[in-house]
């Protein structure tokens, strides 16, 4: 196994994947091919045959020149790199290209799993690091696959190899759910509620004073009872750009009252001093949490940053495992865990986070990048450690478009899927082409 890969080589690859000679799904999706049968022996030769992406593509249809806000990012301290002013140009509706990838494995006897959409570089390690790795190992043995994974390359503790490892475990969480024929937060220990309440996660909504006002209250009506906004300024906008961070926080609150929760993402935008001198200012506005405030290893900094501030301290979807949650918890420098199943490691991962947490009193309310794995581990566990989940409304307006039953919450709350595993299933109708993904 060539366990150098480096981000060069892996974007390398990516320009290399190709078309099989005939598609993955042959105009049926994987999740249309018919059910196992349940074990007569326990499963114990259910040994893992293959794993294939396939990436599937289409259209949809979007109102033009809106919700495209930009939140600030590392890069804002460079004047050439710090975008301008956004505001909605609306432009009408227009049908917009969109591709997804999902991982199928497969094993004998007709088992599978699928899970999706993948990070295109989580697929690329996956299939030129992983998959020959865990082919004809035991597919329910989810403990020790997970471990023999991680130790099996020098890189695997963080980054893209994390990521790759929590695609494999999510899709062979589904594939169980399948081959016992329940959801998967039956096999973790739930049900723990009927419903998953979920946030209101506002990326790419204009911050123009009269849009925040006319969008947060839209919200408010739909039932959501938490709000996220994403700060678009930072060190490098000087006072003004702090005054508009400021003001964004006024307005809301005085919009919306003091019913709804309001929490604030800056994304690794601000440095401690930044923080705290926003925090300062905003506390008699009483966020409900302040997110990502500076780079996720400095952890120091989120410390001093809890000590000095009333207001709670979250980060966590850049963690990459149990033991970066703790180093985080040791040093008391967070009020709420957001690990992301996706990439800390999956499911399987994400269940320990969540144990670890729990001894220091310190809720896990996962990062929204997907929400099929972190729906399952919410509705598995106890509501004091994970009480929520994140709803980004404009990502999730498409990012489930080819499936036919996406996550859509009702009054802010999700349902829980009663289908085996996740319940993930491609519509046809919505898929133009299809590939298999290959990288040489």
């Amino acid at each position: 196994m060539n366990s150098h890969l480096n981000r060069r080589q892996i974007m390398a690859l990516a320009g290399s994947a190709i078309a099989a000679s005939a598609p993955a799904l042959s105009g049926r999706t994987p999740a249309d091919q018919p059910a196992p049968p349940n074990s007569a022996n326990g499963g114990r030769d259910l040994k893992i045959a293959d794993l294939e992406f396939t990436e599937v593509h289409g259209h949809y249809e979007a109102e033009a020149g809106v919700n495209g806000q930009y939140q600030v990012n590392p890069l804002d301290i460079y004047d050439d790199l710090r975008r301008g002013v956004y505001e909605d140009r609306p432009g009408g509706m227009k049908k917009r290209a969109i591709k997804a990838i999902y991982l199928r494995i497969s094993a004998n006897g007709g088992a599978f799993g699928l899970y999706g959409p993948i990070d295109r570089e989580a697929a690329i390690v996956v299939s030129e690091e992983i998959r020959s790795f865990v082919i004809g190992k035991d597919a329910l043995a989810g403990e020790a696959l997970w471990d023999k994974m991680y130790r099996s390359n020098r890189h695997s503790r963080d980054g893209i190899f994390m990521m790759a490892i929590s695609a494999v475990d999510n899709a062979l969480w589904d594939l169980r759910g399948r081959y016992y024929g329940v959801p998967v937060y039956r096999f973790l220990g739930g049900p723990t509620r009927e419903s998953v309440e979920v946030y209101a996660s506002c990326l790419g909504f204009s911050l123009q004073p009269d849009a925040v006002r006319k969008r947060c209250l839209s919200i408010q009506k739909e039932g959501y009872r938490y709000q996220k906004w994403f700060l678009a300024y930072g060190p490098g906008s000087g006072p003004e750009g702090m005054r508009k961070n400021i003001e964004l926080v006024r307005i809301l609150r005085e919009t919306l009252g003091n019913d709804t929760e309001l929490m604030f993402d800056s994304f690794s935008g601000w440095d401690l001093g930044y923080a705290l001198e926003w925090a300062h200012q905003v506390e008699k506005y009483r966020p409900r949490w302040m997110e990502e405030s500076t780079h996720p290893e400095k952890i120091e900094s989120f410390a001093t940053l809890r000590r000095s501030t009333t207001i709670p301290v979250a980060a966590g979807e850049h963690f990459y495992g149990r033991w970066e949650v703790e180093r985080y918890l040791q040093a008391e420098a967070l009020s709420v865990v957001q690990a992301d199943p996706e990439w800390c490691g999956g499911i399987s991962e994400l269940l320990k986070i969540g144990t670890v947490a729990s001894l220091h009193d310190v809720p896990v309310i996962p990062h929204g990048h997907s929400i099929h794995a972190a729906l399952h581990v919410i509705a598995s566990q106890s509501p004091m450690t994970f009480p929520l989940a994140e709803y980004l409304i404009n990502k999730m307006k498409s990012y489930y478009h080819f499936e036919k039953n996406p996550p859509v919450p009702e009054r802010a709350h999700l349902a829980l899927p009663q289908g085996p595993g996740f319940s993930i299933e491609l519509d046809p109708a919505k898929i133009e082409s299809q590939a298999v993904l290959k990288w040489s």
